[in-house]
């Protein structure tokens, strides 16, 4: 349904509503385990918002056309053939993107993202992009409770943290 607001055109909720949103495409992903999060993200984004009837076999299909160069192309070629061949079968989208992050991610997960914890600080950023970006990274941490609530004070700026402190008491 398309109505008329005040010299705007509004889209409302309907079927082809989504049709008039634009939705980012995946950078390609050549295999680099610090870019794989972004790329599952991205390709999971757009699948449910632009290719959610689409069959399973040519959702994975499009995902695989942003596979391309380094280390992930040999995977690709395999996944191809075991896909063909019957080998490997997913009922949906979200299997087989879990299987690109099981294979190209980087390390222990909760031990990397301990480490990019730790290196996070605030410095010349406005307070609401530091949040974003500490919970963004504090997800698959471990970190809860207070040990969290502690690596967050630490990492914000200085004066802040004291201004909090001095308000504490």
């Amino acid at each position: 349904m398309i109505v008329w607001v005040g010299g705007a055109v509004e889209r409302g909720v309907g079927e082809n509503a989504s049709t008039a949103i634009e939705v980012a495409k995946p950078q390609t992903f050549n295999g680099t385990p610090s870019k794989v999060s972004r790329f599952v993200g991205a390709c999971r984004l757009y699948i449910r918002m632009r290719l959610r009837d689409v069959p399973v076999k040519e959702q994975i299909q499009w995902v695989l056309s942003y596979v391309q160069g380094g280390s992930a192309d040999i995977w690709k070629e395999n996944v191809i053939e075991e896909i063909e061949t019957g080998e490997i079968k997913f009922e949906i989208a979200g299997e087989f993107l879990a299987e690109i992050r099981r294979e190209f991610r980087e390390g222990d997960e909760e031990s990397v993202k301990v480490v990019e914890l730790k290196k996070i600080k605030q410095e010349g950023r406005i307070m609401e992009e530091f949040v974003q970006d500490f919970k963004k990274t504090a997800r698959r941490s471990g970190y809860e409770g207070c040990p969290l609530i502690e690596e967050f004070k630490q990492d914000m700026n200085g004066s802040i943290r004291r201004k909090l402190m001095e308000a504490k008491n």
